[in-house]
């Protein structure tokens, strides 16, 4: 083997081809080749068949089967011999994939110039981006740089100017704006979650003055119940559940508590990079309180198993599931795929996977700690009644990268450190204080994360505060900002936006503001050309239009509620657990005893403090799109399906609701008229119109004739069978069964 080695290196000498230009051909003909098709397999310190292409030294020398290049000399070259084969690039489960023949040639054109490789020059798979995966010129991973508004721009909101820019090169235009009733009810929808009551419509149409919008958008984010709808959206986010999951699905101790503070850092307009440091690493600032260390519960929200078939195996899931939350939530990234070999798609080598990793590798995910969820004891934390974190040593045992993702097979011991896909933010972990009481790895990694230098953070949170008032984000792919993600409609607002974000101290209630009163978001979502836009844009990409939206399942049920007078707007505190039927209880182990719900009026509070149960989710609420809570979801699934309809018009819930709708309408003093006026106004928000009056008087007429004939119900007593009663009651389900009532336009 040293002997052909020594050979090559004397061939190419004797020919010249080692003192000739090295850049001539070589990033023309042969780097995007090797980089595309050949380096990812060939490099690194376990190469496939120990052939390394990232370095002319490693190339020349070759691997198990010889020198790979013989310059100057492509038929004797085996890198050459193999394409010509069809041998590499190695088949695709089991289909060959051969070169091109255009790239076949640029190899042997490159070969038989001697193949002039630059010197230094090492070719890092991760460099460029290729049509097969992204490199670290991927656009999500390059500076936040604010772009100019766009010369032509006819609005003084920055948002307008970005979308009216690209409406008008495609020589269209927007939808005209949207009626006052429609504006209230979609920001009341937007902002707080509860549908506005007919007075407030009636006293914003009225109101002519300039700055009406305005002080009603800021009325509503100083609203205490800003905090609770903005808090759902996050919650998705971090998988957030008050149990355990698998077979005990036990109870997470003052898990609420974390909930409660997400809803206070929203109304506080907390800063979001103080969000994230107190979240990660709220147990390692100075001058902790309690409320920082609650906001660790994020680290805390996941599944845990009690029972793990190997616990020692169980340690890397848990691992898994920190790296995941952390990364999806905060940067958009499935870094989790970087467990077990370098990432497919994007710039992410196995060794960042266990960087990030590294910094929770301290923490309390040991067997001794399992009798309190995977985590330390209250004591241990430093705070009473609190589900947080913090690392149980300050001198932890080495992490080892592992191969293929499995214990039994340790690489090299890998340190916390900022990970490469970031490259501007390299170095910036600073070792812990001589006195610090943990490892200061967590606060190192969430200082990274907020660093409004990284590209990533400000990018994905804007874009997930956009997906919230559009229903879509300028990335539509809200989780996943890699390769296999899309690309933003409008990168240069993207970017306008997140430095906007990060100029104003990472506050959200002014990106509120800037996006409520542009014109974009309060245009109507009918466009008199929607028939030929929707040909060239169905997915309304350019944003020609608004939405129209169905209330999502916490909406719904909370609208419910408070049309009927019911609800209970008390803020925070330990959930409630509402009624669920025998039947959805009949696949517990326990069945009737695995659930017992709370008071009736305990009930009627908001549907952010139902008590999240993972194995025993409200089937009313997961048949309207209740998200996942194993994994973070930034976006929930919308459907449209026969059992929503079925759900609303049988579910006990909703017959209760139509009930208690009924005998506020039936309190109303004056004639039937008084009544259908009443319905409609708590209902719609709005007086009916004069054929549906004569519609409803015509069914409440036959409705209440019909039920005066027929017998009681079962377990319905002859008193109880009011005729009158029923037939408003079956009207009130008609209504809350309702497009007008389940839609926001």
């Amino acid at each position: 083997m040293r002997k052909a080695i020594w050979s090559t290196i004397l061939v190419a000498a004797a020919t010249g081809v080692l003192a000739a230009d090295p850049s001539r051909d070589f990033e023309r003909e042969a780097a995007p080749i090797l980089l595309r098709r050949c380096v990812e397999c060939h490099h690194g310190p376990s190469p496939a068949g120990h052939l390394d292409l990232s370095t002319q030294a490693n190339a020349l020398t070759g691997g198990d089967s010889g020198p790979a290049l013989v310059p100057g000399r492509p038929s004797e070259s085996l890198l050459i011999q193999r394409i010509a084969a069809g041998e590499m690039p190695p088949p695709l489960k089991g289909v060959p994939q051969p070169l091109p023949e255009a790239e076949r040639e640029q190899l042997q054109r490159w070969v038989a110039a001697g193949a002039p490789w630059p010197e230094g020059r090492v070719l890092d798979p991760y460099e460029a981006t290729t049509d097969l995966r992204a490199g670290r010129d991927w656009w999500s991973l390059q500076p936040v740089r604010r772009p100019a508004l766009p010369a032509d721009a006819a609005s003084s909101n920055p948002i307008d100017a970005f979308i009216g820019a690209r409406l008008r090169t495609a020589g269209w235009h927007a939808a005209p704006k949207a009626d006052r009733r429609t504006l209230i009810r979609r920001l009341y929808a937007t902002v707080i979650g509860l549908p506005p009551s007919f007075e407030e419509i009636e006293t914003f149409v009225r109101d002519d003055s300039p700055d009406a919008w305005a002080r009603l958008v800021d009325r509503l984010l100083a609203s205490p119940h800003y905090g609770e709808r903005w808090a759902r959206h996050w919650l998705d986010v971090v998988r957030f559940a008050e149990t355990s999951g698998y077979e005990r699905d036990q109870a997470k101790p003052f898990a609420w508590k974390y909930r409660d503070y997400v809803v206070s850092a929203f109304n506080d307009d907390l800063p979001y990079d103080r969000f994230i440091v107190e979240q990660l690493a709220g147990d390692e600032l100075p001058g902790r309180t309690e409320r920082t260390v609650i906001a660790t519960g994020f680290l805390r929200l996941g599944t845990w198993n009690d029972e793990p078939n190997d616990p020692e195996d169980y340690e890397y899931e848990r691992l898994e599931d920190l790296v995941h939350a952390t990364s999806s939530a905060f940067l958009g990234l499935t870094v989790k795929c970087a467990r077990c070999h370098d990432h497919k798609f994007d710039p992410i080598p196995q060794t960042d996977y266990y960087r990030l990793a590294a910094a929770f590798w301290p923490g309390p995910i040991k067997a001794r700690d399992r009798q309190w969820l995977g985590g330390p004891t209250p004591e241990e934390l430093g705070q009473p009644d609190v589900l947080g974190w913090t690392d149980l040593t300050t001198t932890p045992t080495p992490l080892h990268a592992l191969k293929n993702g499995e214990r039994h097979h340790p690489l090299e011991a890998v340190e916390a450190e900022p990970a490469s896909f970031v490259p501007v933010l390299a170095g910036t972990f600073t070792p812990p204080a001589a006195d610090a009481q943990t490892t200061q790895r967590r606060l190192n990694l969430a200082r990274w994360i907020a660093d409004p230098r990284n590209p990533l953070t400000p990018r994905v949170f804007v874009n997930r505060v956009w997906l919230h008032h559009f229903g879509q984000g300028l990335v539509r792919s809200v989780d996943n900002f890699g390769f296999t993600g899309e690309r933003p409609t409008h990168p240069e607002l993207l970017d306008w936006l997140a430095d906007e974000f990060v100029r104003g101290g990472w506050k959200l209630k002014p990106l509120h503001r800037l996006i409520l009163t542009s014109d974009t978001w309060q245009q109507s979502s009918l466009h008199p050309q929607a028939a030929e836009y929707n040909q060239a844009d169905s997915g309304n990409r350019l944003w020609w239009r608004a939405e129209r939206r169905r209330l999502d399942a916490e909406s719904l049920r909370d609208a419910m509620l408070s049309v009927t007078g019911e609800m209970d707007l008390r803020l925070g505190g330990p959930s409630f657990k509402p009624t669920i039927s025998a039947d959805a209880l009949e696949g517990l182990s326990r069945k009737t005893a695995a659930w017992e719900a709370s008071p009736p009026e305990e009930q009627r509070r908001r549907s952010l403090y139902i008590f999240t149960q993972r194995s025993l989710l409200p089937p009313l609420m997961t048949t309207f799109d209740l998200s996942d809570t194993t994994l973070p979801c930034g976006q929930r699934d919308v459907t449209t399906v026969a059992p929503q309809a079925l759900a609303l018009l049988n579910n006990e819930f909703s017959h209760d609701r139509a009930a208690a709708l009924a005998r506020r309408v039936m309190a109303t003093e004056g004639e039937r008229n008084n009544r259908i006026t009443a319905a409609w106004r708590f209902a719609l928000g709005r007086d009916p119109a004069a054929e549906e009056r004569v519609a409803v008087h015509d069914y409440l007429t036959r409705q209440q004739a019909r039920l005066a004939l027929a017998r009681p119900a079962a377990g319905e007593t002859a008193a109880a069978h009011d005729p009158e009663f029923l037939a408003w009651e079956s009207l009130c389900l008609v209504l809350l069964n309702a497009n007008e009532f389940l839609y926001v336009d």
